[in-house]
């Protein structure tokens, strides 16, 4: 998801995505942990999805105040 589509959707659907991203950066650790994750750079990039997306929540609860 692009950051441009991240500020496009509400708080509560980004705080779901959130949730979802962080069950597959879990996922993605242990697959990692047992040498069955191909794409080590999926872990990176989840991270960097999940920032983001606090990053537009806090955005929008500042410009709401």
């Amino acid at each position: 998801m692009k950051l441009e589509e991240m500020r496009e959707k509400t708080v509560d659907e980004l705080k779901s995505a959130i949730t979802d991203w962080k069950k597959d950066l879990f996922n993605y650790k242990l697959q990692l942990s047992t040498h069955k994750l191909e794409n080590t750079a999926l872990i990176s990039k989840t991270k960097k999805l999940i920032a983001q997306a606090k990053t537009v929540i806090k955005e929008k609860e500042v410009a709401h105040a």
